[in-house]
This record gives structure tokens, sequence and C-alpha cells, in this order.
């Protein structure tokens, strides 16, 4: 079960908290549920050079907080607040808000790239679409996290490797991983990459980081 359940869900409620956290009254549930979508998309889309990773939304009464976690704040922020205030008039738009001041974005910095699974499982997919060799990318990633100080790390690639005719499942893993462990906090990445001449190669990243 701990191999096919996702780890990140697997947790949720005992270790994990939920991303987004509100609560619809009748009716409302798939208006904010489509907020947060198009949200999500488009942080994930724009903020990709600041190094986006996780995006979490609350809601109290008609208010939206919007919190991005990314590994270089700076970027995200822009000069004297520019960057910041052009995403949130854009958001305005895109979940047609007629009043601005109900949203607000916060940008949190995460100190460690290399121990944020959804950033190193980019990081993968960024060496293979410019055709370095899997093994190497991988070999060379682990090696990062380690040094981060991860106590145990897997990563998975699926698609057709080094351009080969026949798709087929790559995994390199060193150090322990507790899937079963409900106290074991694991981070979880899943992602795809475009590679040219190769098609869509999958990447899924374990990152061990202790126990809570």
């Amino acid at each position: 079960m701990g191999q096919k359940v996702n780890p990140t869900g697997f947790r949720l409620g005992v270790i994990n908290g939920w991303n987004s956290r509100w609560f619809a009254k009748s009716g409302l549930f798939k208006v904010y549920l489509m907020e947060d979508q198009k949200i999500r998309n488009y942080l994930l889309t724009n903020l990709k050079s600041a190094g986006i990773s996780k995006i979490e939304i609350e809601r109290s009464f008609d208010k939206r907080t919007v919190i991005a976690h990314v590994s270089r704040p700076g970027v995200a922020i822009g000069r004297g607040g520019t960057g910041i205030e052009q995403i949130k008039n854009n958001l305005v738009k895109i979940i047609d808000l007629k009043d601005p001041k109900k949203l607000e974005i916060k940008f949190e910095e995460i100190k460690l790239p290399d121990m944020d699974s959804f950033l190193v499982a980019n990081s993968i997919a960024d060496q293979l679409i410019r055709r370095m060799p899997f093994r190497r990318a991988m070999n060379q990633t682990l090696e990062r996290v380690k040094r981060s100080g991860a106590k145990g790390a897997r990563i998975q690639l699926s698609g057709r490797l080094g351009g080969s005719e026949i798709a087929r499942r790559e995994t390199l893993k060193d150090g322990s991983i507790p899937l079963h462990t409900l106290r074991a906090d694991i981070d979880f990445a899943e992602i795809d990459a475009q590679v040219p001449k190769a098609g869509t190669v999958g990447i899924k990243v374990w990152i061990f980081k202790g126990e809570i």
C-alpha cells in the first residue's frame, strides 16, 4: 500500500495540513474550487523563475489570502514591489474579483531548495529538456539532496529515457524512506517533462526529512 498511496495525502491530518483551508456554504464549493485552481495555475506558470513550489489558500469571510512558497522571493516581489502588484492585478481579473482589497498575497522563502521535492523534480526536468544524460542528472541531483541534509531520497524517471524506442522506468535511491511510517516527514512531488524527441517523461521525487 505504501508504494501506491500518495505520501502527502496519506499523512493529511496526521503531520500534513491542507493547502486550501476554507469551508464553503451550499452551492459555493465548486466556485471556490475553480477559483483556487485558477490562482494555482496562474502562479505556477508565471512565477517559475522565482522557484515556486507550494501555494496555500485561506479564506475568512470574503477575504482570500494566498501564500506562495518560493526559493527566490526577490524575483517574485520585483523592484519596489512592482511584481507583487502586477500579480495581484492579474489575479483579480482572472477570478473576477470586484474588490481588490479582498485579495492578499504573501511570499514565504524556501530556505533549502534542494530539500523541496517539487523544485528538485523541476530541476531534473530542466536538465532533461537541455539534453543532459538522465543518469548524470539523477546522480548529481541525489548528491545535492543528500548534502542538504536529507535522511533519504528516491528519484524515479519513466518514459523514453535517453531517446530509446521503448519506454522504461529507472529508479535511484539513497538512504531510508519509510513510506508506511505516518510520523515520517516525506516530501513527494510528481511532474511531467516534455523532452524533445523523447516525448513525455514522468518524474517522481521522494525526500525523507526525518520523523516528527
